[in-house]
Formats: C-alpha cells, sequence, structure tokens
C-alpha cells in the first residue's frame, strides 16, 4: 500500500505519533488509508447534506476494511453567484478543487479515495484530481434536487429565473413571482433539471468513474445513503484489485461519455469540462470529435430546461444505465470499458431497462437524430462555439438579424429590462471569455430575461462566455477566440447581421470580407485591470474551445 511508506517502520514512529494524536487505534493505522473528499458546506444547497453522504460513505469504507479520513473540497453555488462579481468565481474554482486535492491526497499518502462532490465545477474538478492521482477512486455526489411545484407543474431553477423575465414585462404579479421563489427549489441538492451539476454527475457514470444512480437518484432519498455505503465498499475492492481512474477513464471511456452526452442533452458547460477532465488523463477532446460523434448520436431525453420532464424521472425511468442500454443498440458505446463496479460497461447495463418512454425516447424513436449539442464554426468562431441545440426551438435553428453589442453582461441585462431589444435582434455579449471576464461568466439572467419577456423565439444570443445548463433558446456560447485574446467578436458594429445556422453547424458575420479583414487588422483588445486569483487565472487561461485549461 502507498502509505505503507509512510507507516512503517522505526523510522515513521513520528507520522504514527501524529496519527494517535489524531485518536487513530493501532487497528485503524494498519489499514488502508481511504481519503473521503467531501464537498460539505452551508452555503450550496446541493451541499447541505452532503455530511450525511460522507458518514454513509465512511461506514462503507469501514465496514470493508479501510480507514476512512476525511478532507474537504470547497463549492460554489452557481445561482448565488450569477449576474454579479461572484459569477467570475465560478469556473475558475473548478482548478482550484483539482489542485487542491492533488496536494492533500499528496500529501498525507492516502492508498484510494472517494470524492463526495454535487455542483457545476465540483464535480470536474475532483474528476481532474482523480485523473492526475492516479489511486483507486470512486464518485458518489450529493444527489439531485426535488422539483418544485406551482399550479400544479413541476418548477426548476429556469422557473423562477425566467419568471423575473415575466415580472418584468409585467406578465405575472409580484405575489406569483414570491410563490415561485418559495415553492421552485423544495429541497437540498443539485437543481432538479439537467442543469450542468447534474450532468457532470450522469456523465461521471457514462465514464464509469460513479456507480448506478450517482447522477439521478435526489438527494433526499435513503436510497442515496445506500449508494453511498456502497462506494465506500465499492472503493476497497478497487483497491484489492489495482483498479486506477486512467484504467477507467479511456479515450473510448470519453467518447462514451460524449455519447451519452448528447443522447441526454446535457448542459453545454459539458463542452468545457469533458475536455479539461480528458486532458488530465492524456487525452485531446477537440470540438470536431463532439460534432461527429453528435451526428449520429439520438437525442432521446428533453429534460428541464429543453423540456418538462426533471432528474427525479429520469431515475424512475432507469436512469443513465437505461439510455445507455438504449444507444447499446445501435453500438454507439464500446462496451468494454471497466468502470467503478469492476465490471465493464456492457457488464453493467445488460439488465438496465428503460420505464418510461416519456422520459427516455426509445432509440428507435428520438427526440432527433442528431445529439443535444452542436459546435458551430465560422468566420465568427473559427475556433468553434457551442449551442444546446435540443433546448432551441425550430423556429430559431436558423436566425439572422443586426447585432445588439453589449461589452459586458450587466450592459445586455439593462438593455433587455429596459425593453430595448427587439423581435429578430441577435444580442452580443462579449469580453466575458476565460480572459476577457475574467472566469467565463454563465448568462442566466440575460437570458432567461429573454425567455420570460416572450422574446425566446425571435431573439438569440451569442457570447464568448457561456451559460447556466439552465439556459434555454438560441443561445451560443464559448465563442472562440474570445474578444479579449482578438477574436471576431471583439470586431462586431451595432446593426450588422449575424447568421445562426444550426442545422449547418455555422456561424457568420455578414460583413464584405474585405471589411472582415480590415476590422480585424485594425482590432486591439480591450485590457482590463486586475489582482489576486483573477489575475494570475487570466495570465494562464487557455480558450474555451480547449476548456478553459490552464496553460
Amino acid at each position: 500500500m502507498k502509505s505503507d511508506k509512510i507507516k512503517l517502520g522505526a523510522q515513521n514512529a513520528p507520522h504514527r505519533a501524529l496519527y494517535h494524536a489524531l485518536g487513530m487505534t493501532e487497528e485503524e493505522i494498519s489499514r488502508p488509508m481511504v481519503g473521503i473528499v467531501s464537498s460539505y458546506n452551508e452555503i450550496v444547497p446541493g451541499h447541505m447534506n452532503i455530511d450525511k453522504i460522507v458518514d454513509a460513505v465512511k461506514l462503507g469504507v469501514a465496514m470493508a476494511g479501510g480507514n476512512p479520513v476525511v478532507f474537504p473540497a470547497i463549492a460554489v453555488c452557481d445561482g448565488i453567484a450569477m449576474g454579479h462579481t461572484g459569477m467570475k468565481y465560478s469556473l475558475v474554482t473548478r482548478d482550484l478543487i483539482a489542485d487542491s486535492t492533488e496536494a492533500m491526497a499528496m500529501a498525507h499518502g492516502f492508498d484510494a479515495l472517494v470524492m463526495v462532490p454535487n455542483c457545476d465545477k465540483n464535480v470536474p474538478g475532483l474528476l481532474m484530481a482523480a485523473a492526475r492521482l492516479n489511486i483507486p477512486t470512486v464518485f458518489v455526489s450529493g444527489g439531485p434536487m426535488l422539483a418544485g411545484h406551482v399550479d400544479g407543474h413541476k418548477t426548476s431553477f429556469s422557473s423562477i429565473s425566467e419568471a423575473v423575465g415575466e415580472f418584468n414585462a409585467g406578465k405575472i404579479t409580484l405575489e406569483k413571482l414570491e410563490e415561485y421563489e418559495c415553492k421552485t427549489c423544495p429541497t437540498c441538492g443539485s437543481c432538479s433539471g439537467m442543469y450542468t451539476a447534474n450532468s457532470m454527475n450522469c456523465l461521471t457514470e457514462a465514464l464509469g468513474m460513479g456507480l448506478r444512480g450517482n447522477g439521478t437518484i435526489p438527494a433526499v432519498y435513503s436510497s442515496r445513503i445506500e449508494l453511498a455505503k456502497h462506494a465506500g465498499m465499492a472503493v476497497m475492492e478497487l483497491l484489492r484489485k489495482d483498479i486506477r481512474p486512467r484504467d477507467i477513464m479511456t479515450e473510448a471511456a470519453f467518447m462514451n461519455a460524449l455519447t451519452v452526452d448528447m443522447a441526454l442533452g446535457c448542459s453545454t458547460n459539458s463542452m468545457l469540462h469533458l475536455p479539461a477532465i480528458a486532458h488530465e488523463c492524456g487525452i485531446e477532446i477537440n470540438l470536431d470529435i463532439t460534432n461527429s460523434i453528435s451526428a449520429k448520436t439520438p437525442n432521446l431525453c428533453h429534460l428541464a430546461p429543453a423540456g418538462r420532464t426533471y432528474v427525479e424521472e429520469l431515475d424512475e425511468a432507469g436512469g443513465v444505465w437505461a439510455i445507455m442500454n438504449e444507444l447499446s443498440k445501435k453500438n454507439l458505446l464500446n462496451l468494454d470499458c471497466m468502470t467503478v463496479t469492476g465490471k465493464t460497461v456492457g457488464e453493467n447495463i445488460k439488465n438496465a431497462h428503460n420505464l418510461n418512454h416519456d422520459v427516455i425516447r426509445p432509440i428507435e424513436e428520438p427526440y432527433s437524430e442528431t445529439g443535444g449539442i452542436a459546435v458551430l464554426r465560422g468566420n465568427l468562431a473559427p475556433d468553434g462555439c457551442v449551442v444546446k441545440r435540443s433546448a432551441v426551438s425550430p423556429k430559431m435553428l436558423k436566425h439572422s438579424g443586426p447585432a445588439r453589442v453589449f461589452e459586458c453582461e450587466e450592459e445586455a441585462q439593462a438593455a433587455i429590462n429596459a425593453g430595448l431589444i427587439n423581435p429578430g435582434d441577435v444580442v452580443v455579449i462579449r469580453y466575458e471569455g476565460p480572459k476577457g471576464g475574467p472566469g467565463m461568466r454563465e448568462m442566466l439572467n440575460p437570458t432567461s430575461a429573454i425567455m420570460g419577456m416572450g422574446l425566446g423565439e425571435s431573439v438569440a444570443l451569442i457570447t464568448d462566455g457561456r451559460f447556466s445548463g439552465a439556459t434555454r433558446g438560441a443561445c451560443v456560447g464559448h465563442i472562440s477566440p474570445e474578444a479579449a485574446s482578438g477574436g471576431p467578436i471583439g470586431i462586431i458594429k451595432e446593426g450588422d447581421t449575424v447568421l445562426i445556422d444550426i442545422p449547418e453547424n455555422k456561424i457568420e458575420l455578414c460583413i464584405p470580407e474585405e471589411e472582415f479583414g480590415r476590422r480585424m487588422a485594425e482590432f486591439v483588445p480591450k485590457t482590463k485591470e486586475l489582482s489576486g486569483y483573477l489575475k494570475r487565472y487570466a495570465a494562464l487561461v487557455s480558450s474555451g474551445a480547449r476548456g478553459a485549461v490552464l496553460n
């Protein structure tokens, strides 16, 4: 065992003295040391129950003969950080989480790890750390929130965000807005739609790093406690068999995850996180791979915000493994990939059946023959950009209109709230990319305001920033290169025509080629005065097209 180098022999008596200071018995010290990475805190609704999950994991590890030891990981609630400077500190925590977890695990010589994440950057950050450390590791998340209920309909976080737009447009009363406020998020857990947290927890299953139900069993169900105990037991079996993260997170496993991503209709943020996790495994995923997988993968689910079903219903329908079983019927997955169960994907999913064809469409009757995410290219985004195609109205799959140009999210939000955006417009928000923001803020408030004001089927929004998983509509993000790096989004002028053609994977600034060249030659990107962590981050971060990894 790795920890033996720290625990055994006379020369390690000082180490053992410190273990005794922790109250460890000789019996505990002699066992494999299993780190439990706890993302518990009291500010993120998706994390407030993680202490219960951690206790269950500890019991599972101990029952299987290990010595569980807890240490923390940070997490930001994107919903609370949304719409202000706080959102600049969301994506940047992904690397803080990976770095700090690596440091703790290496410094203390753990033999194995159980990661207990839940929210948007916390899950990929810990997956990145698992890839770096490459010691036996299992993931078990805090689980999704149950949907809320207003007027007999289920609701989720996107419902309250869009209700603000409806209120500003005079479509609902203040009393109704307050009802949404009180009833939209009724339990702990990651927000109840197929937003980024739930997307990444489901893709953790698809990668093979989580047990069945990791992404879908609701946070408040007792079966999640059972899952956590099984995760603790499973990591001990991985340790005995010496199965490590990079044995599981192979190139074929990432292709499986991308395929499930397309079928499930995950958040566009998965196009930042999967490449970053793969990068830590020594595997490069480019955006062109995404389109090739999307072209052959049918979209089987329309969970909120794309539709009216929620993660709790996906769980009842059979969960991620049931989706994978559907995909296997057309040989779209590599079934030989190893997983944390100690079995292959094929062995795991053979008896995972689709129990609700309204939630998971049979593969013969998909919502569309192509995947839920599309990558667009053109003179406006030569390195690519991303849109959640499954959440776009058919009327907006192809759209051209005059650009309404804003230098930051706040400027755009003020214009939308003031009623200055007209049907047909293309809202352009720039200098919100990884470097330019810095931190690549999510644009949920502007997109929700557009939807709530009834402009969702006539107005598009493009940005070098990114979107919350709760965003729906013709919203194109991750435009690369970003404005701060000299990208063409920086040369758009008010009134220029912008063309978005999602079926053709195309995005264009429709000005004469000579004019385009002249503007690019004269373009000098704007700069910002930065300090602290954001200054270091902006200096190191790469393009959104590369997953915003740090160079």
